[in-house]
């Protein structure tokens, strides 16, 4: 007969606590950080290599403001709401959709570095503004699922940390890469570590109870 102390304690105990492990928590929490970072540096990293850019492409100030705002804003923001309608689908593998889109606006970022004109260059904007819409509606739920109630407010604040310090690094990196390598090559080098994150990320919380649309299995 299974006595009262077979079943290993829940992470947290009473009502809204969330049936993940405590180091599950911890570590996607981190993990969702670093995509956050990701996602701002990504979309800030333009406005420091506008200028390096403006003088080989030879864009008009009319050019560099598409690029650095409509291409960008216009996309992210309609696709915002479709995204997030399929994160709240509950056959809709959260993890995946962070994943791909991270893995999506990355690879654009890095094909930022190849256009030879401006419709070119516009179209891999276009395509970062796609990939980082599904982001944060899809982490945000997922926080939710994975903290207590009463922590919700904490943890998605710790998640919001990454704006500014993506915004910090996208400033700093892009401009000493440029004065290194040039701006080509600073958009293939920030764009490449999302590739990598997107596949241990992927890898990492599947790996922790299977889909990530439904709550980890406590053992018997």
């Amino acid at each position: 007969m299974r006595t009262p102390h077979a079943s290993p304690p829940r992470s947290s105990a009473g009502p809204g606590a969330a049936p993940f492990s405590q180091s599950y928590t911890r570590w996607a929490m981190w993990l969702l950080l670093m995509v956050a970072v990701l996602n701002y540096l990504d979309r800030q990293i333009l406005n420091i290599l506008a200028e390096p850019i403006r003088k080989d492409l030879g864009l008009t100030d009319t050019q560099l403001g598409l690029l650095g705002g409509m291409a960008f804003a216009l996309f992210n923001t309609v696709l915002g709401v479709p995204l997030a309608r399929l994160a709240d689908n509950p056959k809709t593998t959260r993890v995946g959709l962070i994943a791909g889109c991270l893995a999506l606006w990355s690879a654009m970022t890095a094909l930022c570095g190849l256009p030879q004109n401006f419709m070119q260059l516009l179209l891999a904007r276009i395509g970062v503004g796609v990939g980082e819409a599904g982001c944060t509606p899809a982490a945000h739920s997922l926080i939710t699922d994975m903290v207590p109630r009463e922590k919700h407010a904490s943890s998605i604040a710790f998640f919001g940390i990454g704006g500014p310090l993506g915004s910090l690094l996208g400033m700093i990196l892009g401009g000493v890469i440029s004065d290194l390598l040039g701006w080509r090559a600073a958009f293939m080098i920030v764009g490449a570590p999302g590739l990598l994150l997107a596949l241990f990320l992927f890898a990492f919380l599947k790996s922790r109870g299977g889909s990530s649309s439904r709550p980890l299995q406590q053992a018997p």
